[in-house]
């Protein structure tokens, strides 16, 4: 291609079919018959209404030209409502939908091909489109904003690969929350960090088993661990990527709602003495497969095994990074496999965040401890096993689960100095249980050995606002959210955001966190006082005193002089704002 080859001004249309090769696997005559009927019945006839030229087809896209952006936006709605409306009639597995990006640039004209960064831009958006959806440059929405009654809503700037400067995307969705405006609480998905950054997706059970479901959970949540270790990565939390656990995902759609650039993805399968661990990782931005390997060996070589994905992941992301930086620990977190089973049977019952699921979890985590006595994770597990009974309201002898929990997360202190996970567990059970300068100070270690736990900075950032320090529960609470962004204990986290910005007297900031977290979860208790408090420092007073109707409702006996034990704030003025707050709001003395 010449240096002086033509350039001009268009309009450019990405569009690809979102979870294409699994469906070519699944049933590759069926999707490629469907496919050629919908651009027989519904893409090309609507291509020619509006004088769009096809300048290229791929088996899963095509890139089209339009002269009018007008065009290329009537042309990209009407589709996707026609695509929308044929799928409707059919199973979810085999609806087609297409992702849209439109862009309006520069293009470098060979012959019939285009190039240059006004086609790349164009590209990029279709990436972040959700499936069914579109996504248009700042450029393609002000030509459009006055002459055509459709609405967009603002995701903000975006890094975009390849480009250098971040750009401003719309998104227009089918379900209509474009069309209607953004609810108070929908959440824009997460900008690309500045480093390389991975989600793990729970792995497939290939055991034939429902019975080994933890194992497989077990290897995946270990290998986060061990990812989450390298600083100059940034890892996607385990609460986060296992809300995708049992469904059929996008790879693309997940990087967009992770805010992540890879995706890792595989299977697990335990027969007998054997193990075999297949993983396959993904560019996010464009789908394409970076390595896929299988991993084999006995189930004493599990920690081998996951230490090989992990290399093998930290190579792909980053053959240039010095070999010291991309070596793991060697060290097994225990010589007993029986004691590491019962742990990972354990992990599945916590995770089920009940009290049944609890009492199995404090089970197997003694069965843990009982095989091996230096094994820490356990020992911190199971302290916060007892730290979310009482916090639950599921302690049944709260005086000894109380001494208990500290116990444990003294004994996990002591044998975990670089196990990230105990140290969380006990760091915890200080802050909410015990003294929260002393849990403040272990959830540092445990940040310092695992500088992407969400959980450690979630703990952090609270205890940061029991010391007197909420500008630093501030960022660390939004940092906890940012690497795990779908938690199912966001309510949590914003609770705590709130708490950091009430002290710090942002009101406004505090009101939308704990909206969001009260929200989200009405019976979270720090949420609603949250609430409450913040309502009555902006002079809201009938806000104010509903919300303290449902702090009531939660825990009726709860007075303002209850108020030193439960949140035991070391700063003074900190402690009298809440006081003065909820006394404001209503809350009984």
């Amino acid at each position: 291609m010449s240096d002086h080859a033509p350039r001009r001004l268009a309009a450019i249309l990405a569009a690809d079919v979102v979870g294409y090769s699994r469906m070519i696997r699944a049933d590759e005559e069926g999707t490629l018959t469907a496919l050629k009927a919908l651009r027989t019945d519904i893409i090309d006839p609507r291509l020619e209404e509006h004088k769009g030229r096809i300048v290229k087809l791929m088996g899963d896209g095509m890139l089209v030209e339009f002269s009018s952006v007008a065009d290329a936006v009537r042309f990209a709605v009407k589709n996707q409502e026609s695509v929308a409306e044929r799928n409707s009639a059919l199973p979810a597995e085999k609806r087609i939908e297409f992702r849209v990006g439109i862009n309006l640039g520069d293009v470098v004209v060979d012959g019939d091909d285009i190039h240059g960064d006004g086609v790349n831009v164009a590209a990029r958006l279709e990436g972040i489109a959700d499936p069914g959806g579109i996504c248009v440059s700042d450029a393609v929405r002000e030509q459009v904003k006055n002459r055509l009654e459709i609405d967009f809503e603002d995701m903000g700037e975006r890094e975009v690969k390849n480009i250098d400067e971040p750009v401003r995307v719309w998104r227009w969705r089918k379900d209509g929350l474009a069309q209607t405006g953004a609810p108070a609480n929908a959440k824009a998905a997460p900008i690309l960090p500045d480093k390389p950054s991975i989600a793990v997706l729970p792995f497939q059970n290939m055991s034939g088993d429902i019975e080994q479901e933890y194992f497989a959970d077990g290897i995946v949540e270990d290998i986060i661990t061990e990812l989450s270790r390298a600083r100059w990565l940034f890892v996607i939390a385990r609460n986060s990527s296992f809300t995708y656990k049992g469904r059929a995902v996008d790879v693309k759609q997940v990087g967009h709602e992770l805010g992540v650039r890879y995706v890792l993805e595989g299977s697990v399968r335990k027969a007998g003495n054997r193990v075999r661990i297949t993983g396959q990782l993904i560019d996010a931005s464009n789908g394409a497969h970076l390595w896929a390997d299988r991993f084999d060996g006995e189930i004493e070589d599990v920690f081998d095994l996951q230490d090989q994905v992990t290399a093998s992941v930290v190579s792909a992301i980053a053959p240039k990074v010095e070999q010291a930086e991309i070596e793991r620990s060697k060290r097994k977190p225990t010589d007993s496999l029986d004691a590491y089973d019962y742990y990972l049977r354990g992990m599945a019952g916590f995770h089920s965040y009940t009290k049944e699921g609890n009492d199995e979890a404090l089970a197997m985590f003694a069965r843990a401890m009982e095989l091996d006595p230096e094994y820490a994770t356990p020992f911190g597990m199971a302290a916060r096993c007892y730290g979310q009974r009482m916090g639950f309201g599921w302690a049944t002898d709260a005086e000894f689960e109380h001494a208990e929990a500290l116990r444990l997360a003294r004994i996990a202190t002591n044998i975990g100095r670089d196990d990230a996970v105990a140290l969380v567990g006990a760091g915890f059970v200080q802050v909410m249980f015990g003294d929260p300068t002393e849990g403040a100070a272990v959830l540092e270690r445990a940040l310092a050995v695992d500088p992407n736990h969400a959980s450690a900075w979630h703990m952090s950032a609270l205890a940061q606002t029991l010391v007197g320090r909420p500008e630093i529960t501030i960022e660390r609470a939004q940092h906890a959210i940012r690497l795990s962004p779908q938690d199912p204990q966001m309510f949590a986290m914003q609770g705590v955001l709130g708490y950091g910005h009430f002290c710090e007297h942002h009101y406004e900031d505090a009101l939308a966190a704990a909206e969001a977290s009260h929200h989200e979860r009405p019976n979270f208790l720090l949420g609603a006082i949250v609430l409450a408090a913040t309502n009555a420092a902006l002079g809201r007073q009938a806000d104010a005193k509903k919300a303290i109707v449902a702090v009531q409702r939660i825990n009726p006996s709860l007075r303002l002089s209850d108020l030193p034990n439960m949140f035991n704030l070391k700063r003074a003025q900190d402690s009298e704002l809440m006081r003065k707050s909820l006394r404001t709001a209503g809350l009984p003395e």
